[in-house]
């Protein structure tokens, strides 16, 4: 008779509604599910055919993908979300407003896969910061961690993702190899949004091209900022500056750490028990003035967030950090070709030539940094997406050509000081090489939703 082939899962919602989550007894050294029916919760050896991994699994019995024993009754949400922050703040040192997030963004992980859309955590500094402490700590409470080191490779890294589907615990993510760095970038961009599985060619001799989903909550921990400005905006972010540590911070995670942490993973298995029906986007408080990726990430954690005076800290933070990325892109080579192209057109010239923007740049920059009107034209058309036209006087940047796009990357550089004319009607003007220019039309303002496409 041929023997069953196993057939192995850490968690399932089934369609009656029941949730099912593994649950590991390290004394024991016992795995069984754990299935809330909505009243109460079972402990099954099986459950549809599937069996929880078992405890002699590598992943399991040597921590690097952690569970709850039980599922364990609490107090009060607020009383849990209480006892997850005063873990965090007693075993580190970081700002009063990331440490209550840190613990909102720990019960959010509990609950993530009601979402579609979510936010990152990051730890950034240099090394003896206490990045890793930071990743340990708010880690070790998360739904499902999954604690990958920098020197993890990332092909099992796509497995445990694909396979356990927690929160990727990740440390030192800045790898010196580009290759490598490319493969974690890969994951974090595409694991933000549900659906945006990454496809891997895999094999010897016959390659075979598999999808893996990445999707999945995840704390970093990086020494420097990622060169990708839209992989910045993804995530919420601690600077572990060096700073004298508060005296009361044990230097060394004491026995009890691991018994506290289990303890609270078992309180909120029993909370994404009770809470995971209930759960939805609250679309409520989105912030039109915030760039569109910004509301989709921090939507869902806002969804979960039930005091107003942490939903308010959150939108101010929020706001800063949407101003600072725009301020960082205004200082990038693409803000400041865009800013000279204006300086030009706000002196009356309607069609300047990229030869004419490319002069006012460079008297801008250093020598070093100085750019050719090739490179400028190419910085014009594929990241600034404006239409250039080429004339027997070289190429020009027409106003009129461009008009709707002016205004959507003054937003997006945060180039407030430049005025335009309100109206370029049938307006005959010379270009700085001395060729007759005509500009027929209305200047219009773009529409709210231009903002946001």
């Amino acid at each position: 008779m041929k023997k069953e082939q196993k057939k192995f899962k850490s968690s399932d919602v089934l369609s009656d509604g029941s949730i099912v989550e593994m649950v590991y007894d390290e004394v024991a050294k016992e795995t069984e599910f754990a299935v809330w029916d909505g009243k109460e919760v079972q402990y099954l050896d099986k459950v549809g055919g599937y069996y929880p991994y078992p405890a002699e699994n590598h992943l399991v019995s040597k921590k690097v993908v952690r569970f709850p024993s039980e599922a364990e009754e609490y107090e009060s949400e607020d009383e849990l979300i209480k006892d997850v922050q005063k873990f965090i703040h007693t075993y580190l040192d970081i700002s009063p407003f990331f440490e209550k997030i840190a613990a909102y963004y720990v019960c959010f992980t509990w609950v993530y896969d009601k979402f579609s859309e979510l936010a990152y955590l990051r730890a950034l500094g240099d090394y003896g910061s206490g990045k890793s402490r930071l990743l340990k700590v708010i880690g070790s409470i998360c739904y499902k961690p999954m604690f990958c080191g920098g020197a993890t490779t990332t092909s099992p890294i796509f497995r445990i993702i694909d396979s356990f589907r927690g929160t990727l615990i990740l440390d030192e993510a800045d790898y010196r190899f580009s290759d490598t760095t490319a493969e974690i970038v890969k994951i974090l961009n595409s694991g933000y949004q549900r659906g945006s599985p990454v496809l891997r060619s895999e094999g010897q001799g016959t390659f075979e091209v598999k999808s893996y989903d990445v999707f999945c909550p995840k704390i970093i921990a990086t020494r420097k900022h990622f060169s990708d400005t839209a992989l910045e905006s993804r995530f919420l972010i601690e600077e572990m500056d060096k700073k004298t540590l508060r005296t009361d911070i044990p230097i060394n995670l004491p026995d009890s750490f691991e018994d506290e942490a289990l303890r609270l993973r078992n309180k909120l298995l029993m909370w994404r028990f009770k809470r995971f029906h209930e759960v939805k986007l609250v679309v409520e408080d989105i912030d039109r003035s915030l760039e569109p990726r910004l509301n989709q990430i921090v939507m869902p954690l806002f969804s979960i967030i039930r005091d107003d005076l942490v939903r308010n800290e959150l939108k101010a933070f929020i706001g800063n950090y949407n101003a600072e990325l725009i301020s960082d892109r205004g200082m990038s080579l693409e803000g400041e070709a865009f800013e000279a192209y204006l300086t030009i057109t706000d002196g009356g010239e309607v069609a300047p030539t990229i030869k004419h923007i490319a002069e006012t740049l460079n008297a801008r920059l250093d020598e070093k940094e100085k750019i050719s009107a090739r490179r400028l034209g190419g910085i014009i058309r594929n990241s600034l997406k404006l239409k250039a036209r080429r004339t027997n006087q070289g190429w020009i940047v027409s106003i009129s050509e461009n008009i709707d796009k002016i205004e959507p990357l003054k937003k997006k550089y945060g180039i407030k000081d430049v005025q335009e004319p309100e109206k370029v009607n049938e307006v005959n003007d010379v270009n700085n090489n001395g060729e007759q220019l005509t500009i027929i039309g209305e200047k219009t303002e773009p529409s709210i939703e231009s903002y946001f496409n």
